[in-house]
């Protein structure tokens, strides 16, 4: 039988996921003092994939003698955090830049506790951030009077393990909607095809898919059904196809071409990334953050990739890729492609590995 393609745009695959880094960051510039430590021999030069890898190499052999990670994408160096010179020792002889902080990643865990503990509030997103050793708690245009105070009493009873900081936008789920695909009610991009069992399926958010059972193209033809639905906690769905298209490993570029998939990898933060949606098409970025936990009003969702890459509603679900590798899936976040935000995206190896699928 001939295939036909999605309202003759593409779709992409995703591959098995590699390392990721130890823990989450926001941004590259604003790191706060810390003890420098002279690096013999030289940091190597490497990949964000790389990098990744090593982080994780490093993270088994020092456990709680390593502090967080990050990759400075500007020097291609991985950076990582201890808390003493004896694992300074150790993370340069492995290649890596160290850097002497105060809390450890239990510190700063216990603030995230506290945080979902006391202060899981509509409209707010934490997650920690290796460059400045903290925890950086965002509250978004929507929270304020009382609840604004209490955020503000907890973030303050961390002291210099977390700071507040405020958005101009709205956090909330991209959906309105790669490629489109449409449901009832809404619109939501098409992420990374998979196979389970030998039948072809693809990802897309769960928000979407919790809304939504069945979808059909731009022609109004049905492609699929949903088979699992995960939001909130996660924001991944799974769509079995029930009709014979296309589904190419690659990613719809909006310019008449498109870029082959050949796996996928866990983020790493500093890493350049791109999204492809069906209502703002493709846009560039960087990876601010990993292990992202993000309070929308429909619920609370964690172990999110935060980055500065501009999204808007009907994007849902569409594809982050790096090269050509899928890294994740889009959640949602605050802000627009005019004046910007941040947005948040489901990993593609934890939907993976919560679906059971593969690439075939």
């Amino acid at each position: 039988m001939k295939h036909r393609r999605i309202a003759g745009r593409r779709t992409a695959l995703a591959g098995a996921g590699v390392a990721a880094l130890l823990a989450a960051g926001v941004t590259l510039q604003n790191a706060n003092a810390s003890e420098p430590v002279k690096s013999t021999p030289e940091p190597r030069t490497l990949s964000a994939p790389a990098a990744g890898k090593l982080a994780s190499r490093l993270g088994d052999d020092l456990g709680a003698g390593t502090a967080g990670s990050y990759y400075d994408a500007k020097a291609r160096r991985l950076v990582v955090n201890v808390l003493d010179k004896a694992a300074a020792r150790t993370v340069e002889a492995a290649g890596a830049k160290a850097r002497i902080v105060a809390h450890s990643l239990a510190d700063l865990g216990s603030a995230r506790a506290t945080l979902k503990k006391d202060a899981t509030i509509p409209g707010t997103s934490w997650a920690i951030d290796p460059v400045g050793d903290r925890v950086v708690v965002t509250a978004d245009r929507t929270v304020s009077g009382a609840a604004l105070a209490k955020l503000g009493k907890v973030v303050e009873g961390l002291g210099g393990k977390a700071e507040l900081k405020r958005s101009k936008g709205e956090f909330k789920p991209f959906i309105a909607g790669g490629d489109a695909i449409n449901g009832s009610g809404g619109r939501c991009s098409l992420g990374f095809n998979v196979v389970k069992g030998g039948q072809p399926y693809f990802l897309t958010a769960g928000h979407c898919t919790a809304d939504i059972s069945t979808w059909t193209d731009s022609d109004g033809k049905e492609i699929g059904r949903n088979a699992e639905s995960h939001f909130p906690g996660t924001d991944y769905g799974l769509v079995k196809y029930t009709a014979e298209v296309d589904h190419p490993s690659e990613v719809d570029l909006y310019n008449g071409s498109a870029q082959q998939i050949t796996g996928a990898a866990e983020a790493t933060v500093g890493m350049k990334v791109t999204r492809s949606g069906s209502t703002t098409q493709v846009h560039d970025g960087t990876v601010t953050g990993l292990n992202a936990t993000v309070n929308y009003s429909e619920g609370t969702v964690s172990g999110l990739i935060q980055t500065d890459v501009c999204a808007e509603p009907g994007d849902s679900g569409g594809p982050l890729f790096s090269g050509d590798k899928a890294i994740g899936l889009t959640s949602g976040g605050s802000g627009d492609c005019t004046s910007g935000g941040e947005t948040f995206f489901q990993p593609v190896t934890a939907a993976l590995s919560g679906t059971g699928t593969e690439i075939g």
